[in-house]
Formats: C-alpha cells, sequence, structure tokens
C-alpha cells in the first residue's frame, strides 16, 4: 500500500474544499470499495478525507411527503427502516439484494451509489483499462466479457455499474443533493448522476472535483407492487448479469429500471409506455440500440424473460 495522509472533516463545505484543492483526495465513510482498491494499487489517494463525522446519518420525512436519506445512513439501516419496508419496498429489497450482512453495515448511501465497476480488467492492474488509466484501451472489448456491458456502452469501454441500491433509486426518481467546494447547494436527478463512458470512461458521475453528496430524497410514494428481481451466477454475494427493479401499478402500467447490462442504472421511461403489452415490447424499447459481445449477446434475452416473470408476479 502507498502512503497517504488523513483527516477527519469537521463540515462538509470544508470537506469539499479540502477535496478540491488536494490534488489525489478522496473522500471515505464505509470504505467497503475504496479500501479494497487501495489494497490492490487501483485507487492510489494521496489524500483520504473522513466524513463520518458529518451527522449525515439520518432518515427523515420531506415537506411533500417524501424521505430525505442522508448520505452516511447504512445499507442495513435503510433497508431495515419501517418507512422505506411499507412505501419504498423496491428499494429495501434492492439493499438486501446486494453485497453481505457484514458489507451492508458499513456501506452508506452515498458511497454505494458512487462504487466503481467490477470488470474484472478495471480490477488487473496489468490489462489496459480506459476508466483506470485513460488511453489504455479496454482489455474487455475482444476479452472475457460475459459479465458486462450490452447498451450504453462505447468503443473505449464496456463496463457495467454494479449498484443493486442505484436500481431502485432510478426506478423511484430519487434526487441526490450535494455540497460543491464553495459552499453552494445543489440537487441531481438520480437520472443525470451516472455518465456514459463515451470517448472518456474515467469520468464516471456528473459531479465536479470536490463536490460532496449529502443525502438523497425520494418523492411522495406512488403505490404500486414493487419488486426486485437479480439474475446471477450464484445466489448470494454476487453482482447481477441482468436485474429488474420495476413498480407495477393494478392497470399493468409501471416503471421499470434495469441493472448488470449498462455503465449506468437503465431506465427508458418511453419503453414504459408499453408495459399493458408485455415483457417483449417493453424489451425492445429498454434495448434498442444495444450493441452486445458474442460472449454476452445472452443478457438481450434474458432481459426480457426476467421482466417477464416480474409482470407475472405482479399479476398474481
Amino acid at each position: 500500500m502507498r502512503p497517504f495522509t488523513y483527516e477527519r472533516a469537521a463540515t462538509a463545505k470544508d470537506a469539499a474544499a479540502r477535496a478540491a484543492r488536494t490534488p489525489g483526495a478522496k473522500f471515505i465513510a464505509g470504505g467497503t470499495n475504496l479500501l479494497d482498491l487501495m489494497k490492490i494499487e487501483v485507487e492510489t489517494p494521496a489524500h483520504l478525507i473522513d466524513v463520518n463525522g458529518l451527522g449525515f446519518d439520518r432518515i427523515e420525512p420531506t415537506a411533500d411527503g417524501g424521505l430525505r436519506i442522508g448520505a452516511l445512513v447504512r445499507n442495513t439501516d435503510l433497508a431495515a427502516d419501517m418507512r422505506v419496508r411499507r412505501d419504498y419496498a423496491l428499494l429495501s429489497r434492492a439493499l438486501v439484494a446486494g453485497a453481505s450482512g457484514q458489507l451492508r453495515n458499513k456501506a452508506t448511501t452515498a458511497g454505494n451509489l458512487l462504487q466503481r465497476t467490477r470488470c474484472p480488467y478495471f480490477y488487473d492492474t496489468n490489462q489496459p483499462c480506459n476508466k483506470r488509466k485513460p488511453g489504455s484501451g479496454c482489455a474487455a472489448i475482444g476479452g472475457f466479457s460475459r459479465p458486462l456491458g450490452v447498451i450504453g456502452v462505447s468503443e473505449e469501454c464496456i463496463a457495467t455499474h454494479p449498484s443493486d441500491m442505484a436500481i431502485a433509486m432510478r426506478a423511484l426518481d430519487a434526487t441526490v443533493e450535494t455540497v460543491k467546494p464553495d459552499g453552494t447547494a445543489r440537487s441531481v436527478p438520480i437520472a443525470d448522476l451516472h455518465r456514459l463512458p463515451g470517448t472518456t470512461p474515467q469520468i464516471e458521475t456528473a459531479l465536479d472535483d470536490g463536490e460532496l453528496i449529502t443525502a438523497v430524497t425520494l418523492p411522495k410514494p406512488i403505490g404500486g407492487t414493487h419488486i426486485y428481481h437479480k439474475v446471477r451466477d450464484r445466489a448470494s454475494y454476487a453482482f447481477a448479469l441482468v436485474s429488474i427493479g420495476a413498480i407495477i401499478q393494478k392497470d399493468g402500467s409501471g416503471r421499470v429500471a434495469v441493472g448488470g447490462i449498462a455503465p449506468k442504472p437503465w431506465r427508458v421511461e418511453a419503453a414504459e409506455a408499453a408495459m399493458p403489452g408485455g415483457a417483449r415490447a417493453v424489451a425492445d424499447g429498454l434495448l434498442a440500440g444495444a450493441r452486445p459481445t458474442q460472449e454476452n449477446g445472452f443478457k438481450l434475452t434474458l432481459v426480457e424473460r426476467t421482466l417477464g416473470a416480474v409482470m407475472a408476479q405482479a399479476r398474481a
């Protein structure tokens, strides 16, 4: 491990300002992803800013009937909260489907949204990876690509975003609250938080340098049947080949976000209009423009079949 310096932030503004003016600085809270990446030198921060003492660990109602989830709320606590289980069951189910109990006890809301890809070439520093080292190439293209992306990808990167929680947040139309280094606050719709790779796969979010997530807000509950279905190679502690986060109303309408297939939580609102027509019609809209490899083309069929299972479960 390379040497680094460490400090505990006193306020969100101070944390953001220090991160912006310190080259190689990173925020740390639960550390469930960052510390692993530091051990294998994929991440080599020169300075760590501990934000655990900032008090963003509460779940509170909003004036419009929604919920405000602090950035430091642990995944276990969020999944177990009775308001989340009652009104945002999709979120609770997605959280429980992720990682392990030990990791959920440490992992935070903001950290879950910002976790890095699990592409095997990103984790292997002996292989070229444009996300890890811009301009070095993408070993996944032409390499082992079975778990990787089929849509939203580019000639520079076909990695997928690994978060289960982010899929639920996307279906729920969450908003991410942040503080910038100058102390100003802004709100970013979850749809705009994660960027597609394009020619700059190393830029993964819309956040500015030093910008700190302080909370995630959920709008007023919309009811319906909430289902999170995750298809993976083993029953636990595995990332999704395909996951479906759906909210389905009695008339068959609803919302669908898909994981395991793209560099960001994948939702196409226009495709949702076809939900009363069945899974194939929705999948056609969701996957328009897909660019699968020879190894992961099965994901196109898997999306349709998983969505069909979810819709059948909702009808039952």
